[in-house]
C-alpha cells in the first residue's frame, strides 16, 4: 500500500501519496502558486504555452524510439523517472488551465468520451444488422 509496483516504473520503492483527489490537487497547485505569487503569469495563454512545451518534453524522451522500445521505456529506471516526471508537469499544467478556466476536467472528459461513443460506435459484425 503506497508503494509502486516493484514490476513498474523501472523497480523502485518509493513512496506515492494514495490517489488524491483531482480537487485537492488543483487546491495544492493554486496554493503553490499563490504563495509565490505566479498567479499573475497563469494566464491561460502562458499556462497552454506551458503545457505544449511540456508534453514537448515528453515526446522528447519518446522521439527516437521503435514502437517496440516506446513500450518498454517504464522498465529503465533513469527514462521511467523522466517519464513520470514529464507526465505530472503535463497534468499539473493542464489541471491549473482548467481551473483558471473554470473546467472540470473531468465532466469535460465524460462528455468527450459519450460524443466520441456517438461518432465512432462499434461496427457491426460482419452480415448483422444493428437491433433498432
Amino acid at each position: 500500500m503506497g508503494r509502486r509496483d516493484p514490476g513498474r516504473h523501472g523497480g523502485t520503492h518509493e513512496r506515492v501519496t494514495e490517489h488524491p483527489d483531482l480537487a485537492g490537487l488543483q487546491r495544492r497547485l493554486a496554493e503553490f502558486a499563490a504563495a509565490r505569487n505566479w498567479q499573475p503569469y497563469h494566464t491561460p495563454k502562458n499556462l497552454v504555452s506551458a503545457l505544449s512545451v511540456e508534453a514537448s518534453e515528453l515526446l522528447e524522451i519518446f522521439q527516437w524510439l521503435t514502437p517496440e522500445e516506446s513500450a518498454r521505456v517504464m522498465e529503465d529506471p533513469g527514462a521511467a523517472h523522466r517519464v513520470t516526471d514529464e507526465v505530472a508537469d503535463v497534468l499539473a499544467y493542464l489541471l491549473q488551465l482548467c481551473e483558471v478556466l473554470g473546467i472540470d476536467p473531468l465532466a469535460a472528459l465524460a462528455a468527450k468520451i459519450e460524443r466520441n461513443e456517438h461518432r465512432f460506435p462499434v461496427p457491426e459484425p460482419d452480415g448483422q444488422q444493428p437491433d433498432c
